[in-house]
């Protein structure tokens, strides 16, 4: 059974690995026969080039390109690490108070309903006009948007804690806390983590918006200033660094999820 899992994934990594060499080599046909004009699509050589060039050391002349995509990678991925963490955080205690009581969920959930589909991003000229123009601003708004997947998740998953579990704990005169603990935040580990893996996603996108917004440093603003100079190679390069950061980042989580979970796994 452990030899078909392994060359399952073995065939599905092949072919994911097969579909992006043809996504690559579509954009190799596209930038070199002038399908498109290079001002707008770079071919995926100057791309990796500028890739390079900006992820060393930073220049004299300090130029986005010669080093300092480096920072702004390290500002953007900060930035999204701080507001996910917040968002966990804030998201498992407010789920789990209110998910372990039926009559708080029955008054609680029409409200959250209505705030949960307001985009973050909407939200950012109220945080500026609160906040100012600064870090902590962003911080406030990724945090408000990656909490969402985890406050709901966590609600879910004590909701679907198995009654008999509460008529066992009233049994043994568990205190409220100790249930939440012992009983309903086991139950409700992998809607938690489903929803944590789903904010993290939601952090690195409201983080790179509320950099070209609020113009904090990051790849959100380097990739602004790179298409507002026509600087193509950079503009990829950004997107490209964006989308590493995220499979790396999704990736990293699945695997703390998988060992996580091992008890569930037969």
């Amino acid at each position: 059974m452990k030899a078909q899992n392994r060359s399952r994934i073995g065939m599905e990594w092949f072919g994911s690995f097969g579909v992006l060499c043809v996504l690559i080599a579509l954009w190799w046909v596209a930038s070199n026969a002038g399908w498109v004009s290079r001002v707008f699509l770079p071919t995926p050589q100057a791309t990796f080039a500028s890739l390079l060039e900006g992820l060393n050391l930073a220049g004299e002349n300090g130029n986005a390109g010669n080093g300092e995509l480096l920072g702004f990678t390290q500002a953007t991925v900060g930035r999204m690490v701080q507001g996910w963490l917040l968002a966990s955080l804030f998201g498992v205690l407010l789920g789990a108070a209110i998910g372990v009581s039926p009559a708080v969920r029955a008054w609680v959930q029409p409200t959250l309903e209505f705030i949960r589909p307001l985009p973050a991003s909407a939200l950012l000229p109220l945080a500026i006009s609160i906040f100012g123009l600064n870090p902590g601003m962003v911080l406030f708004v990724v945090a408000f948007g990656a909490m969402w997947p985890v406050l709901l998740a966590t609600v879910h998953g004590f909701a679907a804690v198995e009654p008999r579990l509460s008529e066992v704990a009233r049994c043994l005169q568990m205190s409220r806390v100790a249930f939440v603990w012992k009983m309903g935040l086991p139950n409700a580990m992998p809607d938690i983590l489903a929803g944590m893996r789903l904010a993290l996603t939601i952090a690195l996108i409201v983080a790179v918006v509320g950099e070209m917004i609020a113009s904090q440093s990051g790849l959100g603003q380097a990739i602004l200033l790179a298409a507002r100079a026509f600087r193509a190679s950079d503009l990829f390069a950004g997107i490209v660094l964006l989308g590493l950061i995220g499979f790396v980042s999704n990736a990293l989580l699945a695997f703390a999820e998988k060992r996580l979970l091992r008890w569930q796994q037969p």
